[in-house]
């Protein structure tokens, strides 16, 4: 007999905790003992006070596995209701993804290469940068990797333009409101801190495994936050000198955002922009578990099917296309910083 279970005693609750018992299946450590096996379970007199460990010292106490069934429940209950509402709201994003990856699929090989150093071109103006995108993409497209790249590059582009779309407003609200500030900054703790599997268990519930939505909101989720953190932190950095000289000519508070405010805090909203289409790439690999098409489908092919080369080969296509963001994203970074600082 346990500590617990003389203290339940004791304390007169015995027909408390019989008449309160709870049944359902046994836990691990019952189905490892009655196999004969050794489980986990605790056999000092006074191990530390756990659901399982209550339980078993008093039946009216809940498991650890009721605990979770419990929360399990309560999803499901609420899932048809979330969905109805979530369903119409997020099909436009299913449908942005669908049409840019067909017609990133759908450009011939050259013409799609010419785009995209072309942008590379316009964003840096640096010809290093711009040599490297063509070089890149050449050896994509002679090892047979250049159409799952483009499958990743089209999901970064797309969620990448969400998360700025939604997340510079939003910083910038945050930058003109110290309360607001106070009610999100907890929520992008939560979503910089989650780890990347967790954001797609509550999804894989939410929407059918064929749905690019489904990847597509947990890539939204987890890149969304330097967006915001750092248009906020940059409007919040701008010298209050320069505001208040704004205000000597006469302006408006949306003239000192517009005029003042964004322009000076353009360099620290790149770099918001950077990191997120980083962490985009990133959960797109992760993302491959959940039907996204890409690099990352082979990738994980090579860790099911023990395919050495293919993983390998793979994963060195999206480093080279982490290379090719970064160094491109860089390049504009630079570029406004140059012309910051030529106009200040």
């Amino acid at each position: 007999m346990s500590a617990y279970e003389k203290a339940f005693d004791s304390l007169g609750l015995r027909s408390w905790c019989d008449a309160g018992a709870i049944g359902g299946p046994m836990s691990m450590d019952d189905l490892l003992a009655k196999a004969g096996a050794a489980g986990t379970e605790q056999t000092e007199f006074f191990p530390f006070p756990s659901l399982d460990v209550l339980h078993k010292a008093c039946g009216a106490f809940p498991r650890t596995r009721d605990m979770t069934a419990g929360l399990e429940r309560l999803f499901l209950d609420v899932k048809d209701p979330v969905k109805v509402v979530l369903d119409p709201v997020t099909q436009p994003l299913s449908w942005a993804l669908r049409n840019t990856i067909d017609l990133m699929q759908s450009l011939p090989w050259w013409a799609a290469i010419l785009i995209l150093v072309a942008i590379a071109h316009f964003a840096g103006r640096r010809t290093g940068v711009t040599i490297f995108v063509l070089v890149v993409f050449l050896v994509l497209a002679f090892i047979d990797h250049f159409g799952y790249a483009m499958q990743t590059l089209a999901i970064i582009m797309v969620c990448t333009f969400i998360c700025v779309l939604f997340g510079v407003p939003i910083g910038i609200a945050m930058s003109r409101s110290n309360r607001l500030e106070r009610w999100l900054t907890p929520f992008l703790d939560l979503l910089q801190t989650l780890p990347t599997f967790v954001y797609l268990i509550p999804l894989i519930f939410l929407f059918s495994v064929t749905e690019p939505k489904l990847y597509g909101i947990a890539i939204i989720l987890y890149a969304i936050v330097p967006s915001i953190r750092l248009t906020n932190l940059g409007i919040r950095l701008v010298d209050k000198d320069v505001l208040e000289a704004g205000e000597a000519f006469g302006m408006t508070s949306w003239q000192k955002l517009y005029r003042v405010q964004l322009p000076l805090a353009l360099p620290n909203i790149m770099a918001g922009i950077n990191q997120t289409i980083m962490l985009s790439l990133s959960m797109v690999v992760i993302a491959s578990l959940v039907s996204a098409p890409g690099l990352g489908t082979l990738v994980l092919r090579g860790i099911n099917k023990l395919e050495l080369g293919v993983g390998l080969v793979a994963g060195l296509g999206i480093v080279l296309l982490a290379i090719v963001l970064d160094r491109v994203s860089r390049a504009a970074l630079q570029r406004v910083n140059k012309m910051h600082q030529s106009r200040t």
